[in-house]
């Protein structure tokens, strides 16, 4: 998602997610939680890259990579630690951790077209050290394991607004996280759907806060917050 640091298409998802008629756990269902959805957004962008060089949107927009990777940098995570990146999209977060230097890390999008299109951008980078895969998170195969750090930036707000049971799709979610992700590795999350509270219900088993990332302010009839939540978890 892109269109300003952490707004744009993220914040309107947000906005569409908790009207309406939501389901039990305070959400509207959504075609944005649909696989058949995603084909067509990134079968569309995969054909404007091959047209015109556009790479697509970036989910929350550039300051939110930044914002992940200085955290990595303060935290000295190695840089050949294993890194997943759920969800990669156009894999332009996976280009930003190889130009900083990080030698270990895949992508993983049930979209072809979003792994086409990954892999067109970062050959045109001229990157070879990236990894990416074909991979449904709620039915990964047993290849996936023994990462150190896991991002999401968007993946698990989409799951949430599945119309085909998306409080089992969440559970289902936590269950492949604490399956490929390393005890006391760390798992980085950007939601515009979730507030830090939630979030911390949500992982609530096999996870502990280790730290939460500031995110910009809005204000608003004289109150302010975040539209966005961005928090960094360690499996216990």
């Amino acid at each position: 998602m892109s269109a300003g640091a952490d707004a744009g298409s993220g914040a309107v998802a947000a906005e569409w997610s908790r009207q309406g008629s939501p389901a039990k756990d305070g959400f509207v269902p959504s075609v944005l939680g649909t696989r058949e959805h995603w084909d067509a957004v990134y079968e569309r962008e995969l054909q404007a890259f091959q047209e015109y060089g556009d790479t697509g949107e970036i989910w929350f927009g550039e300051e939110s990579m930044k914002r992940l990777v200085r955290w990595m940098h303060k935290h000295k995570i190695p840089l050949d630690a294993s890194v997943l990146d759920i969800g990669t999209g156009n894999g332009v977060f996976l280009v930003e951790l190889a130009k900083f230097g990080f030698s270990n890390i895949t992508g993983i999008d049930y979209s072809p077209s979003a792994i086409q299109l990954s892999g067109s951008i970062i050959e045109k980078e001229g990157l070879s050290n990236i990894k990416l895969e074909v991979e449904d998170f709620l039915n990964l195969s047993t290849k996936l394991s023994g990462f150190h750090i896991c991002i999401d930036k968007g993946t698990f707000d989409a799951i949430s607004l599945n119309p085909d049971n998306a409080v089992e799709k969440r559970r289902q979610y936590v269950k492949s996280l604490s399956r490929v992700l390393e005890v006391k590795g760390f798992f980085l999350i950007t939601s515009c759907n979730w507030t830090k509270e939630e979030l911390l219900n949500e992982f609530s088993e096999g996870f502990e806060l280790f730290e939460e990332l500031p995110t910009p302010t809005f204000s608003f009839g004289g109150r302010s917050g975040n539209s966005v939540a961005s928090l960094v978890f360690q499996k216990t």
